[in-house]
């Protein structure tokens, strides 16, 4: 069938994870969850509400207890805080947006930048290279986050990961509750970033806009992986397209 079995990674691994397992009490959420992203790659992983998605990325961002591995270039990094995760240059757009709704929109992105290397200089390019990809956080700078609609702070969101100058660019439902325009939107975003080398992770609800975007995909079952291949293969797989595809 296809799109089972190994697929292998096409360029250098940027990030592979190794026989990752978590737990919350007793209820075994990852059970020995390993995938790999090549540099430059745009690698999404499906899978139903529940299958341990998010927790996946959550363990990869050091923000939930993890055994196992999580190398980034070779480094495993799943002991480190994930403050330091932050100086390998990974953004993460967390599920639900959670902006800082108390400060306004550039404050928020400046944090964002708080470990960006360059001062005001590169601080500076970085918010008009966020500006340029969204020119409502532009007009809205001065606006607290609070205000903005759940489109905009969706954007506001990737913006800030996009602060720091990913290398890796780690993406939890970005879909959610919004408007299909603005999905387009930051998926075009998301591809843009992927055509300048920009390395993706993305977890996201729709399956087909996610597969489509993505050059591989993992598709996810109460906390293992269970197939992976090419992203068009998946798309067209019996089984992907019966359990995930066929309501959208």
């Amino acid at each position: 069938m296809p799109g089972k079995g190994r697929c292998p990674v096409a360029t250098e691994p940027l990030l592979v994870v190794s026989d990752l397992r978590v737990s919350y009490g007793r209820a075994q959420v990852l059970d020995g969850v390993r995938l790999a992203v090549g540099k430059g790659e745009f690698v999404t992983v499906v899978g139903a509400n529940g299958a341990g998605k998010t927790t996946l990325l959550r363990a990869i961002m050091g923000l939930v207890p993890a055994r196992g591995r999580v190398q980034v270039h070779g480094q495993d990094i799943l002991p480190w805080p994930p403050h330091r995760r932050a100086e390998l240059r990974i953004g993460y757009v967390p599920e639900g947006r959670r902006v800082f709704a108390d400060l306004t929109v550039f404050e928020n992105l400046q944090a964002g930048a708080y470990r960006l290397p360059g001062g005001r200089t590169a601080l500076q390019a970085r918010l008009d290279f966020v500006y340029g990809l969204f020119p409502r956080l532009a007009e809205r700078r001065h606006q607290l986050a609070a205000s903005l609609s759940g489109g905009e702070q969706q954007m506001l969101a990737v913006g800030r990961a996009l602060m720091i100058d990913p290398v890796l660019l780690i993406i939890d439902e970005i879909s959610m509750g919004l408007a299909p325009v603005v999905v387009d939107q930051l998926f075009r975003v998301f591809g843009d970033m992927h055509r300048q080398g920009v390395t993706i992770l993305l977890v996201d609800q729709n399956a087909q806009k996610a597969l489509a975007a993505a050059d591989r995909g993992y598709v996810m079952e109460t906390g293992r992986i269970t197939m992976e291949g090419p992203a068009g293969e998946l798309r067209n797989n019996p089984a992907v397209v019966e359990a995930y595809l066929q309501s959208l």
